[in-house]
């Protein structure tokens, strides 16, 4: 039988594993701050959702990232205050793969990027 470590390192020898662990790496980055946080302050789930007017089970289904529903902004706002902390979002510019031969990008979306 495999261990984690060895059935993560098999998986992400594909490369369609891969490139879906590496989609999904910023959300559950997200969510890991979400619990380190919490962690640090040394909240309960019931505590943090009795901080934001919620249910215990909603930031439970909030931290594991399964929910039907994604939280709105409004909502990490709050779960981010109640641990002490301050929600940011920011866009950060993707590498464009289509380069011409100057080193430019190619093409109308990465000129919309530059809004």
């Amino acid at each position: 039988m495999l261990t984690h470590k060895q059935l993560r390192a098999k998986a992400l020898g594909r490369e369609d594993v891969k490139a879906q662990f590496e989609e999904l790496g910023e959300e559950f980055g997200l969510l890991d701050e979400f619990l380190k946080a919490r962690s640090e302050q040394g909240l309960t789930q019931a505590q943090v959702a009795e901080k934001i007017g919620t249910t215990q089970s909603a930031v439970a289904r909030m931290e594991s990232g399964r929910g039907k529903h994604s939280p709105s902004l409004a909502t990490l706002s709050k779960y981010a205050e109640a641990l002490g902390c301050r929600l940011e979002v920011k866009l950060v510019r993707k590498r464009s793969k289509a380069r011409d031969l100057t080193g430019r990008s190619s093409g109308r979306a990465s000129r919309a990027t530059d809004l």
